[in-house]
């Protein structure tokens, strides 16, 4: 990507980290990169900097940058933090969206559906990004905006498992994530905060078990809230 603008740098560098084609942990050559993207130095360090503010990136005195990583203490907190956030962002949304967001969220839905009928793993888990991030948007929370921007980060490379179904089982559970989506939308339209809400966890409940075995071939050994035991708390 030759003569790249800054912005263009850093959706092309989110993009590849979403995608784990930079994996989490990876070391970020300033100088390869700048070479890469056909900038100079400078701006590729401005690049880098704002990728670290939006969580994409970390930068370390005398280390350079390096992708985000995603150790066991991050999990444990993405696991914890993950269905309260999404919850409450989706009850939000029924308060504040606008008929141009909606549209918007169904677009997204639209090619969630069509990556996921081509077998497009990251293109699937991509627009299921986009597909939070714009609830996320509509509920115009910038402090839970914040939080849902860092925790989407991780959602989504643990995610590209779960659009790489090994078995006819998996696949059916990727086919009810698209379904709950649909149902997401209609709810939201509809301004009914309690459904949404129900939709949320049920959508959560679903990736969890196969967004952990990214993580770990087994089961991680984290004190998941309940959300059963929690509905009343969000």
């Amino acid at each position: 990507m030759p003569n790249s603008s800054k912005e263009a740098c850093i959706a092309d560098i989110k993009r590849r980290i979403l995608s784990t084609e930079l994996q989490p942990g990876t070391a970020l050559d300033e100088v390869r990169l700048a070479e890469h993207y056909g900038v100079s130095r400078t701006p590729m360090r401005e690049v880098l900097q704002r990728l670290a503010g939006a969580g994409f990136v970390q930068l370390e005195d005398n280390r350079g940058a390096k992708v985000a990583s995603m150790d066991i203490q991050t999990m444990r907190t993405f696991f914890q933090t993950a269905p309260l956030i999404y919850a409450n962002m989706g009850r939000q949304a029924v308060e504040n969206r606008t008929d141009a967001q909606l549209q918007e969220l169904r677009t997204a839905q639209d090619s969630f559906a069509e990556a996921n009928a081509m077998n497009d793993a990251s293109a699937a888990a991509l627009y299921n990004y986009r597909f939070h991030e714009i609830i996320g948007e509509m509920a115009h929370n910038p402090y839970l905006m914040a939080a849902l921007s860092r925790m989407l980060i991780d959602h989504t490379r643990l995610s590209q498992t779960f659009y790489r179904p090994a078995s006819h089982e998996e696949k059916l559970l990727v086919i009810k994530a698209q379904d709950q989506h649909d149902a997401m939308i209609s709810a939201i339209k509809a301004r009914e905060a309690a459904l949404v809400t129900d939709l949320t966890l049920q959508h959560w409940d679903l990736s969890k078990d196969r967004l952990e075995r990214f993580v770990r071939p087994d089961p991680l050994p984290l004190d998941v809230i309940s959300l059963e035991g929690h509905r009343n708390a969000i």
